[in-house]
């Protein structure tokens, strides 16, 4: 029982590191595709179109990092040792770090093009 257990969270952290980088294939594929529409259309000012791209892929990226983070976890739990926990910490540190700054960071930018847009009446 204990090696199926091993075996299916093993399968498990392999799919969800694959829907990881599926989810990050989708941002850069729709960022390059917003990007394209922008050079060839040039219907929005070039700074306003830049800091949508970046907020899309942003959070994007932060989704990904979550679903890495769960992949890392769910690999620890198959009889980690010290070495494999302390290793674990400091990706969830610094992911965790790297999330938070990413969302203060879209939460800041939408804050920005919501008072921008409030101005502008």
């Amino acid at each position: 029982m204990e090696a199926f257990v091993t075996n299916l969270t093993t399968v498990l952290a392999t799919a969800v590191d694959i829907f990881t980088g599926i989810i990050i294939g989708i941002a850069v594929l729709e960022a390059v595709i917003k990007i394209l529409v922008f050079l060839f259309s040039r219907r929005k000012k070039l700074n306003d179109a830049k800091e949508e791209i970046r907020l899309g892929l942003g959070m994007w990226l932060a989704l990904s990092l979550e679903f890495a983070l769960a992949a890392d976890i769910l690999r620890s739990t198959i009889a980690p040792t010290w070495d494999e926990i302390g290793k674990l910490a400091a990706i969830i540190a610094l992911r965790t770090i790297l999330n938070f700054f990413l969302a203060k960071e879209i939460e800041q930018a939408k804050t920005k093009k919501n008072n921008i847009k409030d101005e502008s009446f």
